[in-house]
C-alpha cells in the first residue's frame, strides 16, 4: 500500500520507469507498456495521456505509433511525474488534514510527518530516470 501517491502515479512511474530502460527513440504502444506495468491498457492509456499532456512522454500517432519519453531519462526528475498526476498538494499541506496545522499550531504528527515529508520530496527532487534505470530492469521484468 502506498501512502503518498494514487495508484494513477505508481502506474504513471511504473511506465515512465519502463520506456527509459528500453532503447532510446522507441515507440511502444499502451498494450506493450500495460503488458509490462501488468496494468488495464485503458487505464495506462490515460496515464500516458497526462504525462504526454505534461511533455514527460511523447506520442507519434498511427498504426506504427507508440509513446516514447519526451526527453532524456537524465532530464526527466521523478517529481515532474508526480506533479503531472498527482500534484504536489501532500508536501504542502497537513497529513491529517488540519487547515491551520504548521509551525505555531501543530497537529500530532506534523514533526515527524515533516521530516519524512521533506525526504521524500528531496528525494523526489533529486532522482531521475536515468538514476533508477539499472535499477528498474529487474523491476520491471518482475512486475
Amino acid at each position: 500500500m502506498t501512502v503518498l501517491f494514487s495508484k494513477k502515479c505508481e502506474i504513471g512511474l511504473q511506465a515512465v520507469l519502463y520506456l527509459s530502460t528500453e532503447q532510446e527513440g522507441g515507440l511502444f504502444n499502451a498494450l506493450q507498456v500495460s503488458q509490462k506495468v501488468k496494468q488495464p491498457k485503458e487505464f495506462v492509456s490515460k496515464v500516458l495521456q497526462i504525462l504526454t499532456a505534461s511533455k514527460i512522454v511523447g506520442s507519434k500517432k498511427g498504426k506504427n505509433g507508440g509513446f516514447f519519453l519526451a526527453k532524456s531519462a537524465s532530464a526527466i526528475k521523478l517529481i515532474e511525474i508526480v506533479e503531472a498526476i498527482d500534484g504536489i498538494s501532500v508536501f504542502e499541506n497537513c497529513v491529517l488534514g488540519f487547515p491551520e496545522c504548521g509551525d505555531t499550531h501543530p497537529c500530532p504528527v506534523h514533526n515527524t510527518w515533516g521530516k519524512i515529508r521533506d525526504e521524500a520530496y528531496n528525494m523526489l527532487m533529486t532522482e531521475t530516470l536515468e538514476d533508477l534505470k539499472s535499477k528498474s530492469f529487474d523491476k520491471i521484468a518482475t512486475l
